[in-house]
């Protein structure tokens, strides 16, 4: 917290700081027990009627009576990074839309619009990395005409808590009565310690999502489209770990012949530096015996291969188990990402 030479705390922030990232105090709320205040770092979002808004890194939004206001002031945009490969918000978001194609799209200025028949949120949203080119109303209203005459709930994905976030999108959509449907988060990490990590396992490495790994995929009635969406990119690999009725060797060249659904599947899109881990699903009755790091490790290896170093990812907040497993690899967050839904649509995807 700010603290003047006299030993006082100071509100050192105005309105002049919307958009900048804070550090605040407040009083707690009366009847709250425990500490006699509370402190809210994040990005000041708005400050009107006498009530700020800030947005948490997690993309928490939070409400702040100015009066309640002990002390404030402006902080770094991002705290450092200690670990993990260094990377911009913009650099891993537009990695993840090439390691996830759409079907169809089109731009609005600095948005690209993307559609895939519905099959899934990444591929049939809005990705804003730029200024529309519009007023932010008037990109909306063409946002959702476009989705509309595709006969699809429009969604724009945003992001919070690196530099370069869009917090203020959030916010303005918020106004505006876009429903926050989902909040995950993008971890980051080396390539090397993961392809350390295990050895061989039976793990099968292909081109193409044969039947086999479609019948482990939770996506299930997986259709043409989303087919051109999991193999959109030239250098994709799927791993599978046969189960009890399949067959299969660690040879890229020999797919398995499925019988029945394989033990764990995955899937990595290599580009440039970048690995990506997708789709990484381990059958119920199998789950922790080192399956899934055998996948990892044998995908982030073939990886390493084409000249990769950096890998990220993409895990739900609430997949608690996901989460200690990749930290075990060492991944850390680098940010959290959202989907909100355009207001009074009741379809989702």
């Amino acid at each position: 917290m700010e603290i003047s030479a006299a030993g006082r705390l100071e509100v050192r922030i105005t309105t002049a700081d919307v958009g900048k990232r804070v550090s605040v105090r407040r009083l707690s709320e009366p009847g709250v027990a425990g500490e006699k205040f509370t402190d809210t770092v994040g990005v000041l979002t708005s400050w009107t009627d006498g009530v700020l808004l800030i947005t948490r890194k997690s993309g928490e939004c939070v409400r702040v009576a100015e009066s309640a206001l002990v002390a404030g002031k402006v902080v770094p945009s991002a705290p450092a990074r200690r670990r993990g490969p260094a990377t911009s918000y913009e650099e891993l978001a537009r990695v993840a839309a090439r390691a996830w194609r759409p079907v169809e799209s089109e731009r609005l200025g600095g948005w690209e619009l993307r559609a895939a028949g519905g099959f899934t949120r990444r591929a049939n949203s809005v990705l804003p990395l730029g200024d529309p080119g519009l007023p932010l109303d008037e990109a909306l209203t063409a946002v959702r005409r476009w989705y509309g005459e595709r006969g699809l709930p429009a969604y724009v994905q945003t992001a919070t808590g690196a530099e370069g976030t869009q917090e203020l999108l959030c916010a303005e959509l918020e106004r505006r009565g876009w429903v926050r449907e989902v909040t995950a988060e993008v971890w980051t990490g080396g390539l090397a310690p993961v392809a350390d990590l295990a050895e061989g396992a039976g793990v099968v490495l292909s081109r193409e999502a044969d039947e086999a790994w479609l019948a482990r995929y939770q996506r299930k009635g997986v259709s043409d489209v989303a087919l051109r969406v999991l193999g959109s990119r030239p250098s994709v690999w799927f791993a599978t770990v046969p189960g009890a009725g399949t067959t299969g060797t660690t040879d890229a060249t020999d797919a398995t012949d499925a019988t029945d659904a394989p033990a764990a599947i995955g899937r990595c899109v290599v580009d440039g530096r970048w690995a990506s881990f997708a789709a990484v699903e381990v059958d119920p009755a199998r789950r922790r015996r080192g399956l899934a790091t055998a996948v990892m490790a044998a995908l982030a290896r073939r990886a390493l291969d084409e000249g990769a170093s950096a890998a990220w990812l993409q895990v739900e907040t609430d997949n608690a188990a996901a989460r200690a497993l990749y930290a075990r690899m060492g991944f850390t967050v680098h940010h959290a990402y959202h989907h909100y839904r355009e207001p009074g649509d009741a379809g989702t995807l």
